[in-house]
């Protein structure tokens, strides 16, 4: 019989209903960098019964600022079998998919045939990211998604709010656009900053891996957008209410005159 004695202080929380909603809930986690390591702990330590992860990287020295699974002692070894011992050292019982590979539209489409009570979107590669978001929505999944945590120090600048609702984030207003267009709509979950980027930590990169440049990074951030994307997930799971941020009323103005035939007058859309 399963032990769920290591859960005890949670069932004080969520009650042993909600323990039991957890452990038959099945979690897809994609990225496990900064972000999605510690999201993807979060929920095992929380008692979810089974969880997909993917990813297809490998430890580089430059990740143990900031990643869960990087160590001077494991360098060039896959994030996913490092944090795949750890999920089941944290939970023995725990059902487990890994999936070493970086995601792909082809593949992308074959995970995604399985009905996932989450997805949680933790890639920081535009390219990918796409895929997964366009997918997920069109096959009808629940999904919360991490924003641009590069380039910013402030954890306390972080958002919930509905994808197209999110500010201040260039990484976002780029998402927002290019998944429109493959027909995303209202429904995705993101987790934003609004704090400003400090552009002058930017980098470019040799392009691997979908990606051309990065921000810098420090130790704490990327972690604690991990923590509000799993507190997303569960308690979305739990059905407990999330306060989603409004786009504050000059923006969504703006907004509306870019999409009226009309002009903004001293705070007000006038029509043309």
């Amino acid at each position: 019989m399963m032990d769920l004695g290591w859960l005890s202080s949670s069932a004080l929380l969520v009650g042993d209903d909600g323990i039991h909603t957890l452990q038959n809930s099945h979690v897809l986690v994609v990225g496990l960098g900064g972000v999605g390591s510690f999201a993807a702990e979060f929920i095992c330590r929380s008692g979810v019964g089974e969880m997909t992860i993917v990813d297809g990287d490998v430890v580089d020295p430059s990740n143990r600022n900031r990643q869960l699974p990087a160590l001077s002692t494991n360098h060039g070894l896959s994030k996913a079998d490092i944090m795949a011992t750890r999920l089941l050292e944290i939970n023995p019982d725990l059902k487990l998919h890994v999936i070493k590979d970086f995601l792909k539209p082809e593949m992308c489409r074959e995970i995604l045939q399985t009905p996932f009570d989450y997805v949680m979107d933790c890639i920081d590669s535009v390219t990918p990211k796409l895929f997964l978001l366009s997918t997920a929505y069109q096959s009808g999944q629940r999904i919360v998604s991490s924003m641009g945590a590069g380039g910013k120090l402030d954890p306390t600048k972080l958002r919930v709010a509905d994808l197209f609702d999110t500010y201040q984030c260039q990484f976002a207003q780029y998402v927002r656009k290019r998944v429109k267009r493959l027909g995303v709509g209202e429904g995705i979950k993101a987790v934003f900053s609004t704090e400003e980027v400090m552009r002058s930590s930017l980098i470019m990169t040799d392009g691997s891996n979908f990606k051309r440049s990065a921000y810098g990074t420090v130790s704490y951030l990327p972690a604690a957008f991990g923590g509000i994307c799993a507190s997303v997930v569960i308690r979305d799971l739990l059905e407990y209410p999330i306060d989603r941020e409004q786009r504050p009323l000059g923006i969504r103005i703006k907004k509306a005159a870019r999409n009226t035939p009309g002009k903004v007058k001293d705070g007000e859309l006038n029509p043309a």
